[in-house]
């Protein structure tokens, strides 16, 4: 895995992509907090036996973090009197969940590696970890980030992008990130699990466009069963699954649910549903073949996941995720246990998760690939669509 990723970084950078090749690193914690992977990987596996749709929703919080200002963690900065929070801008109300998982990931670290790890470094592992439990890819992550002292809730109005955005909206949304059209259609792969609030998309069912009219790329059968979930005079805002085929997966099958029409979110269905568009052959490519569409996948995280990171002296490491330190420095820090307590934690730890490290171990294994067939992916790549 370390050879993949270094193969990856090295190919991004010679591309001209946006990653900071000599900031991150993939072995970034493992003197200071050599458990860092398997404490995170823990507390998201506790969550995900009884919410197994939390994956999903840690991979939708580094998206939606590293959109506005850059992988900074600043989405998970709460409301102060110097910080407008992210989470009220109106792509995120009623879209991000998982903020009390992070939250307790970060107190699990904390006691594990005092003042170490980034939240933004926790989002990051943590996309990774959503993808292993749900079946997908398993990547090394490039770590080294460091936390925002601002949000911007405006900047995350304008650059994350609207469920009901046209082709032409997305790919202007992704080129401002320095991600390109095969970078959309990979990371819209990610909507293979999850759900969506019925307000995101009844104007497909009942008013597309101002039509008075539904959406005519959506296949009227899956029509009349999203209309029997979200009536138009509902007065809850219910949930629909992303992928009605496999919700709780990680798999290609939400790119065949494209192909019959069947995409819950119009911005979605317009990777396939746009005539002449040359997200078409996208679609069709990781929909014949899912192994494609993984390694896609892990090229464009590890892009995204390097957007305009803070690094070395840059930001701070916050000491709880949702405040920055000024604000927590009043609060008792889970870093002043005593030290026997520390050492039994420590020993808790290791007995808690030296079997987990091999079950991911395995999974890690079976993902693994070398490094001539990452080249070869970069190729191919090339040759799926010009951009």
């Amino acid at each position: 895995m370390g050879c993949m990723c270094m193969v990856v970084v090295a190919v991004l950078c010679a591309l001209g992509f946006p990653v900071s090749c000599a900031d991150l690193s993939t072995t970034y914690y493992d003197i200071t907090c050599p458990l860092l992977y398997s404490v995170v990987y823990g507390v998201i596996n506790n969550a995900h036996l009884t919410d197994p749709l939390i994956g999903a929703s840690l991979m939708r919080l580094h998206f939606h973090d590293c959109f506005v200002q850059g992988c900074d963690a600043s989405v998970l900065l709460n409301d102060s009197a110097t910080i407008e929070s992210e989470q009220g801008a109106i792509p995120n109300i009623n879209s991000i969940r998982g903020l009390d998982v992070v939250n307790n990931i970060k107190t699990a670290v904390e006691n594990s590696c005092p003042e170490t790890v980034s939240c933004a470094d926790i989002l990051a592992i943590a996309a990774e970890v959503g993808s292993v439990l749900g079946g997908g890819p398993s990547w090394s992550v490039l770590l080294g980030r460091r936390d925002s002292l601002t949000a911007n809730r405006s900047l995350a109005n304008l650059n994350l992008p609207a469920p009901s955005s046209t082709l032409d909206q997305l790919k202007q949304s992704f080129a401002v990130q320095g991600l390109n059209t095969t970078d959309l259609v990979a990371l819209s792969g990610a909507h293979t699990f999850g759900q969506a609030h019925c307000s995101l998309f009844t104007n497909r069912l009942y008013n597309f466009n101002d039509t008075e009219s539904p959406d005519p790329t959506l296949n009227s059968t899956y029509m009349a069963t999203l209309s029997e979930m979200c009536p138009l005079d509902a007065t809850e805002d219910n949930l629909a699954n992303l992928d009605l085929t496999t919700p709780d997966e990680f798999d290609n099958k939400y790119y065949s649910n494209l192909q019959n029409h069947n995409g819950l979110l119009q911005s979605d269905q317009e990777l396939f549903s746009t005539s002449g568009a040359d997200t078409i052959h996208l679609v069709n490519t990781f929909s014949s073949d899912q192994s494609v569409f993984f390694d896609n996948f892990v090229v464009s995280m590890t892009k995204m996941g390097s957007i305009s990171v803070l690094t070395g002296n840059e930001g701070e490491i916050r000491l709880q995720c949702n405040l920055v330190n000024e604000d927590s420095s009043a609060l008792v820090g889970v870093a002043s246990k005593d030290p026997k307590e520390m050492m039994n934690l420590w020993e808790l730890l290791l007995f808690v998760f030296s079997d987990m490290q091999g079950q991911v171990e395995v999974e890690r294994r079976e993902n693994r690939k070398n490094c001539s067939s990452l080249l070869r992916l970069e190729v191919r790549r090339k040759s799926i669509v010009h951009v």
